[in-house]
């Protein structure tokens, strides 16, 4: 089996890639990446990408569709990847995260290949009632990044068969450690706080409700992805929620939790902050039917102490941290300040001095 896994180079990336090597151990795994993140290294003295078979760099708005040649799976997580960056790059959002992902499956499709596993998430769920999520619920979402993930799968649906089988993998939130570490996600923001010796300040009142995962129960979901069979889709086509159901959590509960796992471990909530119109439990019934053998199985607590020990590990203590790398948006924006990437988030190549 060949598989190309875009956005390789990311958060997600390189544990998804870490878990095929060792779930198929006969598979040839490429990746492709524009690399904007591949400095971003965290907890790790080894290259991730010294697992692949063959590393490809590239943009996905001008994929070369003679890489898919003889692939059979392609794993696509490049995107741009959460709310800030969508906010301050909106045209470029659609463009990576709408256009190029549908192009991508066209050419995927052309090419023969079989499967291809979409990294969708459960915002697009947006502001919901009390009654958890289902596939079926009304799509609400708030922002660019989660509005190109409503449109992507909207049309992915169309290029779906029963011989190239899309997969929209709506995953919760993700958290725990990765060797490239990202900080601007809820649970991960919470313990740099709380290693760094700060208080955790829960900026909302701390109601909204969220659903997590653990990364690594993400790469258990997108090996079964890649190696589905038909059953619950639509001509091709499933989207599925991926997490478990007891990991709705409210924000308020995931700060006391990370509190009580960090020695000093403190929170603060903003009673008097305004409601937070992001607020939604999710039910990942069909997951847990579809895909009985592939279930998240990291708890809460467990999750916690590996990103807490991983950033001791790397001595983090970085106060600041908000200000720092580990934001993806601030990455970006450095690249550009430097020159080295245009306002459409394109290389110009340009090293800087």
């Amino acid at each position: 089996m060949r598989i190309l896994v875009t956005g390789n180079m990311g958060y997600v990336g390189p544990v998804v890639v870490r878990h095929l090597r060792a779930a198929l151990p006969g598979a040839v795994i490429e990746g492709y990446d524009t690399g904007y993140f591949g400095p971003c290294l965290t907890g790790t003295d080894v290259l991730p990408e010294c697992l692949l078979d063959e590393q490809h760099f590239g943009d996905v708005r001008s994929f070369d569709g003679t890489l898919l040649a003889g692939t059979d799976a392609v794993v696509h997580l490049a995107a741009i990847s959460n709310d800030p960056i969508s906010n301050a790059f909106e045209r470029v959002t659609y463009d990576i995260n709408h256009v190029a992902t549908v192009n991508l499956a066209r050419m995927a499709r052309a090419a023969g290949v079989g499967a291809f596993v979409f990294a969708s998430s459960c915002s697009m769920y947006g502001a919901s009632d009390n009654q958890p999520c289902t596939e079926r619920s009304m799509l609400q979402p708030l922002t660019p990044y989660a509005k190109s993930k409503v449109l992507a799968e909207r049309d992915l649906q169309g290029h779906a068969a029963p011989e190239f089988r899309v997969t929209s993998l709506r995953f919760a939130t993700a958290c725990g450690m990765s060797p490239r570490l990202r900080l601007d996600l809820v649970l991960n923001d919470f313990l740099a706080c709380a290693v760094a010796g700060q208080t955790i300040t829960v900026l909302s009142d701390g109601t909204p409700w969220r659903p997590l995962i653990d990364v690594a129960d993400m790469a258990r979901a997108v090996e079964w992805a890649i190696q589905r069979g038909p059953e619950g889709d639509e001509n091709g086509f499933l989207a599925v929620n991926v997490g478990t159901d007891n990991w709705n959590f409210q924000v308020k509960d995931l700060a006391a939790a990370v509190a009580a796992r960090v020695d000093g471990g403190r929170f603060s909530i903003n009673d008097a902050a305004p409601p937070d119109r992001r607020s939604y439990r999710v039910d990942f019934g069909l997951f847990r039917r579809l895909a009985s053998g592939h279930q998240p199985v990291a708890e809460l607590g467990d999750s916690i102490i590996r990103l807490r020990d991983g950033l001791q590990a790397m001595s983090f203590s970085d106060r600041s941290f908000r200000d720092s790398g580990l934001m993806r948006i601030n990455h970006l924006n450095r690249l550009r300040e430097k020159g080295m990437l245009d306002q459409d988030l394109r290389w110009t190549r340009r090293m800087a001095a």
